[in-house]
């Protein structure tokens, strides 16, 4: 059975554009300037597994009900999905701590229903890419259960490995190597008593860096990589990428980089080496598509991981924008539209047609997006202000990226207790600022409601049955259900034609109907303006037909006649958030709260 669901997705692979063991990419042609792709041109929808549908009832999500939803993706609009880690892992961070990554994590299925899904992806002419975690693994995969055994164990140098610093205070308990710190809080090294040294984990202790100054560690990685390309997915999310290479010797972090590490992190000499390494011997095999989570990347830095000619990755998630509401540890940030506009119109100005560009504005890692940068303080603002931020996630330059309920305009949970949450970056946090009397109780669940991760992964609302329809009325899922998915779930805005998801199925058609939304040029008409951010996206080619299209976005509850600058006109209406707008051919416009249009001029 398994060989004949294989053959099945190697078939649809090659029918449909994705041929798994090809050796070259497809041909391109070009448009104003970019070289075409099938990658540039999607719009790609993020599946967290654990949250999206449960099909068993044990409370989990899994990959059976993934497969359950795709003719509801099909119908949205999307191209590609993204599912996060589905592999075998102990779950200390929710998948990102990998045991086994030829195996499917038990939660969410078999092999058997994985090639089953993927199958029916292809068979609706859409494709798939999978998360690639290979800055570090689980402490139980078998490359770091062996590292740990000895001294001399032939995989010892898969890991870092360190004595550690005397300890005047205390002789027998040595200080850690260096003073890293570990973005789940505390040090970022674990004494190990079977061999008497530390060992280093970026992130929590059960997830150790890999060292991929070993060239053995490279290979391995290399063919886990054809693995997966091989049974026919499309390419990889590439979590913290940039940090595979350390600097030599591990040195001490500058006093004034400890507050924000992921800089000095991102800055390993052999970062750029080795990713080329990667294409040369894994991705320039494959009609592929890599996105790579590029933590402590400026964009000034992004086209040296980007741009065509490097032969490294397609594109890279820079935070520039998402992290512009926030400072600090989870603190809210009073921030003002000309900055956001100034984000995008940098992108622009530094990004040139051999680089490409994401657009996204949420994912697994960050606060629901109508929470974040909308208006939930009433249900019609709420609907206004998601249809706004997809519409500009939608016609920026770049692959836009929509997580998981935002085409619901789902929002934050709202958690009251410590118990409440899931994520352990919260609970080390809470260990280290409350427990130590550095913030108050009250503070910090403040703080952790507003910008912690288990906002973006409480479960879809699918209808307003018990548990959402996420789940069966009789189990507990895995986190609890927002209250709110009584009124904001997938099967009322079905049947309201005025709703988010409707509107986000319209949008997306239209972002697919315009070569000028992924391929035109970009002009901020208005760029220091405090409400409106309007913009032109215009295609020269073909040139008996040219596209030039305004997009225009009142980022705020306050209606506002606005005045087109430079005498320009807005010409024939394509899409708007507000039914019943019907203004045209004019260059007054008389926008009301979170409205957002598009126009052909």
């Amino acid at each position: 059975m398994k060989k004949i669901v294989f053959t099945l997705v190697a078939a649809l692979s090659m029918l449909f554009g994705n041929p798994a063991c090809s050796q070259s990419p497809a041909q391109t042609t070009t448009i104003n300037g970019y070289q075409s792709t099938w990658w540039k041109e999607a719009v790609v929808y993020q599946i967290y597994p654990r949250s999206f549908k449960d099909s068993n009832g044990d409370g989990v999500g899994d990959l059976n009900g993934i497969t359950e939803k795709l003719d509801y993706l099909k119908k949205l609009g999307v191209d590609v999905i993204w599912i996060s880690p589905h592999y075998d892992s102990p779950n200390a961070d929710n998948g990102y701590d990998i045991r086994d990554y030829r195996k499917v994590m038990s939660e969410f299925g078999t092999m058997a229903d994985f090639d089953r899904m993927l199958a029916a992806i292809k068979a609706r002419h859409m494709r798939l890419i999978v998360d690639l975690v290979v800055n570090h693994s689980s402490d139980e995969h078998h490359w770091f259960a062996e590292s740990r055994k000895s001294r001399d164990n032939p995989y010892r140098d898969y890991c870092f490995w360190r004595d550690g610093r005397p300890n005047p205070a205390d002789p027998a308990h040595p200080l850690p190597p260096n003073n890293y710190p570990s973005f789940f809080s505390g040090s970022a090294w674990q004494w190990d008593e079977t061999t008497h040294q530390f060992y280093l984990h970026l992130f929590a202790v059960k997830q150790p860096d890999l060292n991929w100054d070993n060239p053995k560690v490279r290979q391995d990685v290399f063919a886990l990589m054809k693995f997966w390309l091989d049974k026919g997915v499309d390419g990889f999310r590439m979590d913290v990428i940039p940090f595979i290479s350390k600097r030599p010797g591990l040195p001490d972090i500058p006093a004034d980089q400890l507050a924000h590490p992921d800089h000095f992190y991102s800055g390993g000499p052999h970062r750029d080496q080795y990713l080329q390494e990667m294409n040369r011997e894994v991705l320039s095999h494959y009609d592929d598509m890599t996105v790579g989570e590029a933590a402590g990347i400026s964009l000034d830095e992004d086209p040296q991981l980007v741009r065509a000619t490097r032969h490294e990755l397609n594109m890279i998630f820079t935070f520039d924008a998402v992290e512009l509401t926030r400072e600090g540890f989870y603190g809210l940030r009073d921030w003002k539209l000309p900055e956001l506009k100034a984000i995008y119109d940098n992108h622009w100005k530094i990004l040139t047609k051999e680089d490409w560009d994401t657009v996204f504005l949420s994912n697994h890692d960050n606060p629901r997006i109508d929470s974040n940068f909308g208006d939930t303080s009433s249900d019609e603002n709420r609907v206004r202000s998601a249809k706004l931020i997809e519409t500009m996630i939608l016609t920026l330059r770049g692959t836009p990226f929509i997580y998981e309920g935002d085409e619901l305009a789902m929002t934050n949970y709202p958690f009251k207790t410590l118990d409440d949450f899931n994520d352990i970056e919260v609970k080390n946090a809470w260990k280290e600022r409350v427990v130590t009397g550095q913030m108050t109780p009250e503070e910090f669940l403040a703080r952790a409601a507003r910008f912690g991760r288990d906002n973006s992964r409480t479960p879809m609302q699918w209808n307003n049955s018990p548990n959402a329809g996420f789940t069966t009325p009789e189990a507990r899922p895995w986190l609890a259900v927002n209250p709110n998915y009584t009124t904001i779930n997938a099967e009322a805005e079905e049947q309201d034609q005025n709703s988010v998801l409707q509107y986000v199925r319209d949008a997306i058609a239209l972002h697919h109907r315009y070569k000028a939304l992924t391929y035109g040029d970009y002009q901020d008409l208005d760029p220091l303006h405090p409400q409106v951010y309007d913009y032109t996206r215009t295609l020269a080619e073909p040139r008996q037909n040219p596209e030039r299209l305004l997009v225009i976005l009142n980022w705020n509850a306050k209606p506002i006649a606005y005045t087109l600058p430079g005498g320009m006109k807005a010409g024939k209406l394509l899409l708007a958030n507000v039914s019943g707008t019907t203004e045209a051919d004019t260059g007054t416009l008389r926008l009301g709260a979170w409205e957002a249009r598009i126009y052909s001029f």
